[in-house]
């Protein structure tokens, strides 16, 4: 989470890093193995094995997180194309913005959640930014029309464009920098670009093993996989939900299910409680609060409009209040809508 608002507080990678391996350790009472990659399950044995041996284990714990989907794309450059999901790949991101000695120009393809965050982000770090996306407005698969039409107009005045409704076909070397084919015909050239189009939840080890996935790891209400003494919790999981299941990589989630994965482990079963709650989107620019409808809900998005704010409300074809965005958010008023739910 704090990868994407970083760049404005001129936070090195190193300066991100709240604890060490061996501080982590010493506080939990643990044996933390970093740099070390599982490589198999074995649930019927209850053994792992890794790059630095094999382990026997009576419970397993996957957190697997996920990794940045890659868009196909065409010329000699697409292999330059930044993803930013790890501390590592932020090192990278500050590193060529430093190699370019000057405000860059970054173009970023995806205008969701993490495009906008990094495109405010970079923005108030002195720099100018190009936003792609295929859809016509920013954060449009989690905000309201309205919402996403704020951000847009907070935006005016800054050295930000927007190109929507169209992708990009390819990253091509050129003497100015990197030049961006799109879709629509037109190009644009930055010094860097760096890809937001999504998360892919970390699957392939689990399914490797015969554990049960869909988009990914499936768990139940106690974060328990089809595999015996094998549990999951946070952007690698598919958590069991009122109404089926989802993919949920937010923090909340994770929270909540790290605290009821601990005590079932420890002895006192409890069911993951993923109470309703607002994603807060870091762009200081337009401070917005969103709690999507559930995906395939069919309503429509209910503005109210005052001199500080706008909320708007999705309502679904019987009534119901299913989803809520708004600008300018205090916690009461987030606690209030979430109430309404």
């Amino acid at each position: 989470p704090m990868l994407s608002n970083a760049i404005a507080m001129s936070k090195e990678a190193g300066q991100l890093v709240s604890h060490s391996a061996e501080q982590m350790a010493a506080q939990l009472g643990a044996v933390v193995l970093p740099h070390t990659h599982a490589t198999a399950i074995d649930s019927s044995a209850r053994s792992i094995t890794t790059d630095g041996g094999n382990f026997h284990y009576s419970q397993l714990v996957l957190a697997l997180g996920a990794t940045p989907i890659r868009l196909p794309m065409e010329g000699d450059a697409a292999g330059e194309v930044l993803s930013v999901n790890h501390i590592d790949d932020y090192a990278q991101l500050r590193a060529r913005l430093g190699q370019v000695g000057r405000a860059a120009h970054v173009a970023i393809i995806g205008a969701g959640l993490i495009g906008c965050e990094f495109a405010d982000d970079l923005l108030a770090g002195g720099h100018s930014v190009t936003l792609i996306d295929s859809n016509s407005l920013p954060l449009a698969a989690l905000a309201a029309p309205s919402l996403s039409q704020g951000l847009a107009k907070a935006w005016h005045g800054k050295p930000v464009k927007l190109k929507l409704g169209t992708t990009v076909a390819s990253v091509s070397h050129s003497a100015e920098g990197l030049q961006l084919a799109l879709a629509d015909g037109t190009s644009l050239l930055a010094d860097l670009v760096l890809s937001a189009v999504g998360l892919r939840p970390s699957i392939a080890l689990a399914q490797a093993a015969l554990i049960e996935t869909g988009r990914g790891i499936v768990i139940d209400t106690y974060g328990r996989t089809s595999a015996s003494g094998v549990f999951a919790l946070g952007d690698c999981a598919q958590y069991t939900t009122a109404s089926g299941s989802a993919v949920m990589p937010y923090v909340a989630p994770l929270l909540a299910a790290a605290r009821a994965i601990a005590s079932t482990l420890a002895g006192k079963p409890m069911p993951i409680d993923l109470k309703n709650d607002a994603i807060i989107v870091k762009t200081p620019s337009y401070k917005l609060a969103l709690a999507p409808p559930p995906a395939g809900t069919s309503g429509a998005w209910v503005d109210e409009h005052d001199e500080e704010r706008t909320i708007s409300r999705f309502v679904d074809d019987a009534g119901v209040i299913r989803g809520f965005g708004l600008s300018a958010h205090t916690l009461a008023l987030r606690q209030k809508l979430l109430a309404e739910m």
